[in-house]
């Protein structure tokens, strides 16, 4: 399989783990009636916002790659950007509210990253017909002003469990998902399905941080940690854990375990400065190029032909893939054409549910 060609990533600093999560501050009482296309703009200048999900810029993750396509599309076409971040307790409310801060300040279009944006969004995109706007991973908005960007997950999930599969020296492996919620099942429905696929009898333990609703699951590398050094206890030596910067603390413990080997998500977690000292243990990661996503977003909002409707990025539209950064996997790269291939015709069609 080809190298996943990647948005090239800003430099992130900080300790493990540490998130930016500063709360919107504002919540608006203005006029809700839409900015003019006037207001949209400064001097001709795009202006686009964006708020992200639980964990923010420095997860090393999830968001950390929404950013990466922002910082992309701001260098390419000179556009003005507003960044806002979640914290774990948000409401709906909040995040309408962050919204509306948004819109009231002429960000068009608007960009939500997380599919816990869902209820805010058909109230802020009714409330402003005249903004555009996008959300991650959600794909149940009808309304004409939003465009909804989807990926495969179970695909690039299901490759590194191929991966997983083939490394495993103790035939058990693990999944770590962040909150049980269906978009996470994906992740570990794929998981299971490409572990399967090269050696059925292997055990694939599983373990979710929070229960739906409780978005922390997303941002406590203290909890990864500790689930993941459960699952080395129990004789697991390969760890893929979708759980945003919760994951970073899991793949902290699999570095403490001499042989085991940790899988990233999302972003390609061997090469992010903040994970460096761990480099060593990251065995691939399951790729989700949100950056891709947002990046041709805005490009087509640019270019006046905005994408509309439901977008999915897959693996045969460069969407969804898996890292093969620090060259771990370079010995079983036969193997893993061959799962991608099978993916890509359709000769293989990846679960999405968990049986």
């Amino acid at each position: 399989m080809r190298r996943v060609t990647k948005i090239a990533a800003v430099v992130l600093s900080g300790s493990l783990g540490m998130a930016s999560l500063a709360a919107c501050g504002s919540n608006s009482t203005a006029s809700s009636s839409s900015p003019s296309a006037s207001t949209a703009s400064v001097a001709g200048t795009l202006k686009v916002g964006m708020a992200y999900d639980v964990g923010g810029r420095g997860d090393f993750s999830f968001n950390d790659s929404a950013g990466r396509g922002l910082d992309k599309a701001k260098t390419d076409f000179g556009i003005q950007t507003k960044e806002l971040q979640a914290t774990p307790t948000d409401s709906d409310a909040d995040r309408a509210s962050r919204l509306d801060q948004l819109a009231q300040n002429g960000y068009n279009p608007i960009i939500a990253i997380g599919f816990a944006y869902s209820a805010a969004l058909k109230t802020e995109a009714a409330k402003y017909p005249n903004i555009k706007f996008a959300i991650v991973d959600d794909a149940s908005n009808t309304a004409a002003n939003i465009t909804n960007l989807v990926f495969t997950e179970e695909q690039s999930s299901y490759l590194v469990g191929v991966a997983a599969a083939l490394k495993s020296k103790t035939n058990t492996v693990g999944f770590i998902g962040g909150v049980d919620v269906p978009l996470i099942h994906k992740f570990q429905a794929g998981f299971q399905a490409g572990v399967a696929s090269v050696k059925p009898s292997d055990k694939v333990l599983v373990k979710y941080l929070t229960p739906a609703g409780n978005f922390a699951g997303f941002s406590s590398p203290n909890l990864g940690k500790a689930a993941a050094q459960g699952m080395l206890s129990q004789g697991a030596d390969v760890i893929y854990s979708a759980a945003g910067s919760s994951g970073n603390g899991a793949i902290e413990a699999v570095h403490a375990q001499p042989g085991a080997w940790a899988i990233g998500v999302d972003s390609d977690q061997y090469n992010l400065p903040g994970l460096a000292q761990y480099k060593s243990s990251i065995l691939t990661s399951a790729l989700k190029n949100v950056d891709v996503a947002v990046y041709d977003y805005i490009q087509s909002v640019k270019s006046g032909t905005p994408l509309t409707g439901t977008q999915v990025f897959s693996l045969d539209k460069n969407g969804v893939g898996y890292s093969t950064s620090g060259g771990f996997v370079d010995d079983i790269k036969a193997q893993l054409d061959k799962a991608t291939a099978d993916i890509t015709s359709k000769k293989v069609v990846v679960p999405t549910t968990v049986k």
